[in-house]
């Protein structure tokens, strides 16, 4: 089964960790030894959030001012190369003798995408309100905004339209024994101009919106979206909440899931199952073979009897 996996931030930097080097490397291979579970007996096309690392190269970029800032691709481009090799050398060390392969990929969004108006998607390290206020003050150019306890800097997060590499990521897959690692931080974002040229958008594609169209376009038996929860909450951390164990893309999109975290998983697995894949799954990185098992997580199916069930 060719299985399109996305992790989120939380699987290369936990909430509230510092950005060293040697945590990310940590995670990363913790990471790494679900994913060569899955790959075992599925080919993979592994996909991964870069909010914190992007968001780090930019604090860099502005405490260093001999030159000017590097733009927002240009630095998703360079988390894309630190990413992909860490979690192309530890998952080598788990599956040794196995083909693994780094692409780095761009993707193409609507310059005149309502996104840039309305920046949301959450970059960089978390900031208490206090040393929220110091980090606007210092940059009056950013936007910020609360995430949970704490505040992050956001930026435009346009719809993905086109995988670039696309023709070049199907030849690979085609192999049927290489697995993957692209689509870095919802791929590198890039518009084309009138002459048909490209050029790069200061901007973060969401990485599960960039997976959906990525696992439509290789056309993937499951798309899979792997989080820091089991399951899908109905009314996440109320007392009446209930885990969601399968669901109908209808049901699904009827609970109100928050715009900057949960909501683009379950509009992602909703628009890939009714474009034909097998099934959507939303789940916790550390059950990701189980999920395949059809043991863990939240499924999402286009036929669901009774259009949803919850976990007991």
């Amino acid at each position: 089964m060719l299985v399109v996996m996305a992790l989120g931030g939380n699987a290369i930097l936990q909430r509230g960790q510092p950005l060293e080097a040697h945590i990310q490397r940590e995670n990363i291979r913790t990471a790494a030894k679900s994913i060569a579970e899955v790959a075992k007996d599925h080919q993979v096309v592994l996909t991964h959030g870069n909010g914190p690392q992007v968001g780090l190269l930019a604090l860099m970029n502005e405490a260093y001012e001999a030159v000017a800032n590097y733009p927002l691709d240009v630095l998703g481009a360079q988390t894309q190369g630190m990413i992909g090799f860490m979690f192309e050398q530890e998952l080598r060390n788990y599956m040794p003798g196995r083909k693994v392969c780094t692409v780095s990929t761009q993707t193409i969004v609507d310059p005149n995408d309502p996104a840039f108006e309305n920046p949301d998607k959450f970059v960089g390290p978390v900031y208490t309100y206090e040393e929220a206020q110091v980090i606007q003050e210092a940059n009056p150019s950013w936007t910020l905004k609360q995430d949970g306890n704490y505040y992050r800097r956001v930026v435009p997060s346009p719809q993905p339209m086109e995988i670039l590499e696309l023709p070049s990521l199907r030849h690979i897959v085609s192999s049927g024994d290489i697995t993957v690692i692209c689509g870095g931080g919802g791929g590198i974002p890039v518009r084309r101009d009138a002459d048909n040229m490209l050029h790069g958008v200061e901007a973060v594609v969401d990485k599960d919106r960039a997976s959906r169209t990525l696992a439509e376009g290789l056309e993937a038996d499951a798309l899979v979206l792997l989080t820091d929860v089991p399951a899908v909450e109905t009314n996440f951390g109320q007392p009446d909440s209930k885990k969601i164990k399968e669901c109908s893309p209808d049901e699904f999109e009827k609970f109100p899931f928050a715009a900057g975290s949960m909501g683009p998983k379950v509009e992602s697995v909703c628009h890939f199952v009714r474009s034909g894949g097998k099934f959507g799954a939303i789940g916790s990185l550390d059950k990701a073979a189980e999920i395949l098992l059809g043991r863990s997580g939240t499924f999402v199916k286009v036929d669901v009897p009774g259009g949803i069930t919850y976990y007991d």
